[in-house]
């Protein structure tokens, strides 16, 4: 039940949650900041990359759970009981053998409405800076992700996907007027691209670009960034987190979105005639 201005317009929260080694803890700390959120009107609340265990290929497999499993359970009982649309950020899956890079999506009823599996593994190396391998442990996902709301159509991809334009793009094209990110940045890729990449697919497609990220913990293997942030389609960023847990609210107004899309109008501009970027295979 949904009044028509609303409809135009709806509270998005981010929760930068601080992730620690015992997922009890992270499952439990997820849930009290979800319900907070929804205690301050978040209508849609999006969670961190791997929040339910320390980001690495090392955990992976210790922490990889089947879905539905322990944490998914937790994010639909939290979706439920708060009445939002709830981004599970994402976890380690559990599949026959293969391993995943995994975003649930639940809906106010509790329901799964859509499982996006990580699609371009983080596989970098900057010399003297990181080196990460995902591919030593995960498999890639195969499918393009998206679910509705009474708001409006999102788009999920994870960390790494907000490099590939393309994705976003498709997104665009099918209707998505916000696109989320749960990701987690590092202290090299963090300060150089996090904010640019979140600017450029906002301003690209003109939909808002929420990401998620964990909180930032100097003492972890892998070192997130934080900046969790939530961009404009004119490209401004309205809200960003520092680098300590936190959750930060924004307001998604979609009747800004479609006057942005009226004085630059890219969408009908575009010479299809010319060039045009297709998804070969459905979500």
């Amino acid at each position: 039940t949904f009044s028509l201005a609303e409809t135009f317009s709806f509270s998005l929260a981010v929760v930068q949650l601080r992730v620690s080694k015992i997922k009890a803890d992270n499952l439990g700390r997820a849930q009290k900041l979800v319900k907070e959120a929804a205690g301050q009107g978040a209508k849609v609340v999006v969670l961190p990359e791997c929040f339910n265990s320390p980001y690495g290929t090392g955990f992976f497999a210790e922490y990889a759970e089947k879905i539905p499993g322990e944490s998914t359970r937790v994010l639909s009982e939290a979706a439920r009981d708060c009445g939002v649309y709830l981004v599970g950020g994402s976890i380690p899956e559990k599949d026959g053998e293969k391993l995943y890079n995994t975003c649930s999506v639940f809906g106010p009823d509790g329901k799964l409405l859509v499982k996006h599996r990580k699609i371009h593994l983080f596989d970098i190396d900057v010399p003297g800076k990181i080196r990460f391998q995902e591919s030593e442990t995960l498999s890639p996902g195969n499918s393009l992700s998206m679910f509705e709301t009474p708001f409006c159509k999102v788009g999920v991809g994870v960390c790494y996907d907000i490099r590939f334009a393309e994705l976003a793009h498709i997104y665009a094209k099918k209707g998505c007027q916000l696109l989320v990110y749960p990701g987690a940045f590092n202290m090299t890729t963090g300060p150089a691209h996090w904010e640019l990449l979140q600017r450029g697919r906002a301003v690209d497609n003109q939909v808002y670009v929420a990401t998620a990220s964990p909180a930032r913990d100097e003492s972890a293997s892998y070192v997130a960034w934080g900046h969790s942030s939530v961009v404009n389609p004119w490209g401004e960023v309205i809200v960003k987190a520092g680098p300590e847990e936190s959750v930060v609210y924004a307001d998604i107004d979609l009747q800004y979105l479609a006057d942005v899309r009226q004085q630059i109008p890219i969408t009908t501009q575009r010479r299809n005639d010319l060039y045009s970027v297709n998804s070969v295979q459905e979500g």
